[in-house]
């Protein structure tokens, strides 16, 4: 029987179903996928109409509008039923899509089409087919020969052509290899525990990807929240395809050429993420669950106690009372005030876990359930009652986030953990998860409301509403703690999205396992998350499921040491996995990667800051960096087993497979790199006859005869790496200059000492260092650091330049630790303007050369003369 209450909810539902079919364009009942709509396909040009910005063309009933928002980036948009559906987008804001260019209008006999100042627009008359090519005439992308874009039973597809040589990056963290080619994904988020390396689809769906060709480089963003699907050559050889179930037929063309250029872009098109605080950059400890309060308390101590710096502690889903969110259980945590009190004065930061899922708890005085059901905040059944669904908590009930009064609830929830001083939330299972639900989520006919600026107020079903739930459950979030504590920056994790969600939110890859392979598909997962949006990403450290061999979770938190995130978590039921566990030989070496990521930090929130200006991700392919470094004409990453670049300017390289013992060879692309533990100069690439025949003379470099012969073994050898469990290596770009610290605890700590600045000589020698107070938005009113370097070496002499500083924010240092490598001699003199520097120091065995120098606010100049 329908309590009164749910009668309610069911007359205001059906009011608004009614309100909404009322209203001009398509109905609510028109949007869903339709089993009898006609089968369109757009087979050659019978009408065309210039714009001022593009081109408008019909195909018998179709309409296909192709419009510049700039001289880069196309937006393409069709429908079979004449006109174009509302314009709309949970990812893309009005202000972008509505921005455009003038253009110029071609034609003849044969095509129509339109030129910018980068791309010559042209649509083939019959059949019809979309070509995209540079100014130089190179085809970028075409639709493909024998495949027209067709409409079938409400959903559409979309096909290109796939030259042999192209190569496709991003989705987001789908599984498998970093090149998508010849792979096909669904984007649909899941609740994937237990996820594989052919495990598809998993947690997020972000419908963009970079494709490289020939040095060139483009991207493809399908603004379409229905269930899409994407094939890069796998059905067919020749064209790869992409579409939907339903929903609007509206992708976005952007061009690089160089693939820094496409990443930048779809950050304009979608958003670049907010700095997030310093702490966060922080090693972060984690397990479900970290109950009860002595547990919590145990581990902190005991992080301090061994000196493993640290910032920050998690409390996963058992700190709840009854696993209700927004609550505390008395008895596990009888003063949580208190707690997070403790543990700040301990430089801890505590984020605590805040699921969507409101326990059904009517008359319990649940206030979530409570006061959502007064502002009749939660999604409905067909028949206008409240959807019930069983999760954690047991039967509960889903925020309908498509309303902005339900967001504005659910931010205000966590009025009382603002107050507490939380430092942070995190919203999981919101793809969303529902456990006796089909397909593990919600049934395809529930309703949700849309009510949101931008959009025409009406109801949707969850087919259309399910991939950007998550999103909207963390911009919810966002927000609320912003309006709650507007000078802080908000700190929110999600496991579930959509493009455009790196705007509110941080991510993780999931519930993955503690496997070999698991740590080796982290980082072509983050590594595509990064080239999505995604930036500040990471990985469960040792894994989630499972319990890590002790060598496994050393590999792991020394690969996490040069991540975005470095969070160590682990499921319920599994063994300890902190630093300390598996013995001292094993804490030692992990701790040594924890403290070399804090000694790091100036250059991570460097990196990080450049990431919130231009999405440019932390984690980053080698092709970012060096997009024409090409092996057998496709991007180096492909040969180069697991490399990856942190930043501009740090190469890591570890095995291929992390667990194997064999040798394997190094990928170093560009000029210059330098051994980033020992400073020493890497030998030039020995040549595939210096490798033979250094291999022939000897297999060890011992019994080699000629001092020419010595040099090459000497070459090869260091281009060969032998796995050893205490080291990772990770390379220095030559033309690098590098911000160090002195060591630390915790963020929150001064460092004690001067900044270090490691100088390696090479082409375009620069460095930047970024510096604010590390969790408000006072840097936006100018409270920043920015300190440039910049440096000039020849033969005889190396003139760094020290720029005046930018900001107001005054430096923890007053005085540099310079390190110039690249030395092979002592210098005769080293000066600052017209002053020497005493007592500099060289190294023969890294080649470096070390001194001391004042850091004034005007700037300086130092010379080193050899």
């Amino acid at each position: 029987m329908r309590t009164g209450l749910e009668g309610r909810f069911a007359m205001r539902v059906a009011l608004l179903i009614l309100a909404c079919t009322l209203l001009p364009g398509r109905t609510h009942a028109q949007a869903q996928p339709a089993a009898s709509a006609p089968t369109v396909i757009l087979s050659r040009v019978d009408e065309s109409h210039p714009l001022k910005n593009g081109i408008q063309l019909r195909s018998g009933h179709a309409v296909t509008q192709i419009i510049a928002l700039r001289d880069d980036v196309l937006r393409v948009r069709a429908s079979p039923e004449g006109t174009l559906p509302e314009d709309a987008s949970w990812a893309v804001p009005q202000t972008v899509r509505t921005a455009s260019v003038g253009v110029e209008a071609t034609g003849d006999r044969t095509s129509v089409g339109f030129r910018t100042k980068a791309l010559d627009v042209r649509i083939d008359r019959n059949p019809i087919r979309l070509v995209i090519r540079d100014l130089a005439g190179n085809i970028l992308s075409a639709d493909a020969t024998d495949h027209a874009t067709s409409f079938r039973q409400g959903s559409f597809r979309i096909w290109k052509d796939l030259p042999v040589d192209e190569h496709f990056f991003g989705l987001g963290d789908k599984t498998g290899p970093l090149d998508r080619r010849d792979q096909a994904f669904s984007m649909w988020n899941t609740d994937a525990y237990g996820f594989q390396e052919s495990t598809d689809p998993i947690y997020k769906t972000i419908p963009f990807f970079l494709a490289m060709r020939a040095g060139r480089s483009y991207g493809i963003f399908l603004d379409n929240t229905w269930r899409s699907s994407f094939d890069f050559g796998r059905e067919e050889r020749t064209a790869y395809s992409f579409g939907a179930e339903a929903g609007p037929l509206d992708y976005y063309f952007v061009y690089g050429p160089e693939p820094k250029r496409v990443v930048e872009t779809y950050a304009y098109l979608t958003g670049t993420p907010p700095l997030p605080p310093l702490w966060s950059f922080g090693f972060q400890q984690s397990r479900y669950s970290y109950a009860p309060e002595a547990k919590v308390r145990e581990v902190a101590a005991r992080l301090r106690s061994d000196r493993i710096p640290s910032d920050v502690l998690w409390l996963d889903i058992d700190y709840q009372y009854k696993n209700r969110p927004f609550t505390v259980d008395p008895q596990g945590f009888p003063d949580m005030p208190k707690l997070i009190s403790d543990m700040r004065a301990e430089h801890f930061h505590m984020v605590a876990i805040t699921d969507l899922h409101v326990a059904y708890a009517p008359n319990q005085d649940y206030a979530p359930y409570d006061t959502g059901a007064k502002e009749d905040a939660f999604v409905h059944k067909p028949d206008g009652s409240v959807f019930i669904g069983k999760v954690w908590p047991g039967p509960s009930v889903f925020p309908d986030f498509t309303r902005h009064q339900s967001r504005e609830w659910w931010g205000g929830l966590y009025r009382q953990f603002v107050d507490w001083k939380f430092a942070g939330f995190w919203n999981d299972m919101n793809e969303p998860s529902v456990f006796d639900g089909p397909g593990k989520t919600m049934p395809l006919d529930t309703v949700h409301r849309i009510d949101e600026p931008g959009f025409r107020t009406r109801t949707a079903t969850h087919a259309e509403i399910h991939d950007v739930y998550g999103m909207q459950n963390a911009r919810a979030t966002y927000e609320g703690v912003l309006k709650l504590n507007p000078e802080e920056r908000p700190f929110v994790m999600t496991r579930a999205s959509y493009a455009g969600g790196q705007r509110y939110s941080v991510t993780w890859t999931g519930d993955n396992s503690s496997t070999w392979n698991h740590l080796r598909m982290t980082t072509p997962m983050l590594v595509n998350l990064g080239l999505s949006g995604y930036a500040f990403a990471g990985a469960d450290v040792g894994g989630f499921a499972g319990s890590p061999q002790p060598d496994l979770l050393t590999r792991w938190l020394e690969m996490a040491a040069f991540q975005p995130i470095d969070r160590d978590h682990t499921a319920k039921g599994t063994n300890d996995q902190e630093p300390w566990v598996h013995g001292p030989e094993h804490e030692a070496i992990r701790r040594r990667f924890i403290e070399t990521r804090y000694r790091l930090m100036p250059y991570i929130y460097t990196v990080a800051e450049e990431t919130s200006r231009t999405g440019l991700p932390m984690i980053r392919p080698l092709f970012l960096e060096f997009p024409h470094a090409t092996q057998d004409g496709h991007p180096v990453d492909l040969d180069a087993g697991g490399e990856f670049m942190f930043g501009p300017n740090l190469l890591v390289a570890p095995a291929p497979y992390p667990d194997m013992l064999d040798k394997y060879s190094l990928t170093l692309p560009g000029a210059g790199w330098y051994e980033f533990w020992s400073g020493g100069k890497m030998p030039p690439l020995p040549s595939e006859a210096d490798i033979q025949a250094a291999s022939q003379a000897s297999p060890d470099g011992t019994t080699l005869q000629s001092p020419e012969m010595q040099e090459k073994m000497r070459a090869v050898l260091a281009w060969r790496v032998t796995p050893k469990l205490d080291v990772l290596p990770v390379f220095v770009r030559g033309g690098t200059i590098l911000p160090m610290q002195p060591l630390v605890q915790s963020t929150d700590e001064a460092p004690k000492g001067p900044l270090e600045i490691r100088v390696y000589p090479g082409p375009e020698c620069k460095g930047s260092l970024y510096l604010d107070d590390g969790h408000t938005f006072r840097y936006r009113q100018g409270e920043f650091l920015r300190e440039t370097f910049t440096c000039e070496a020849g033969s005889d002499a190396v003139r760094v330049n020290i720029a005046a500083h930018q900001g107001r924010f005054p430096p923890w240092w007053s005085r540099i630790e310079m390190v110039i490598y690249g030395a092979t001699r002592a210098a005769r003199s080293v000066s600052v303007g017209s002053t020497a520097v005493q007592n500099v120091r060289f190294d023969v065995q890294s080649g470096a050369l070390r001194f001391f120098i004042d850091d004034p606010a005007s700037g300086s100049e130092v010379r080193i003369v050899y």
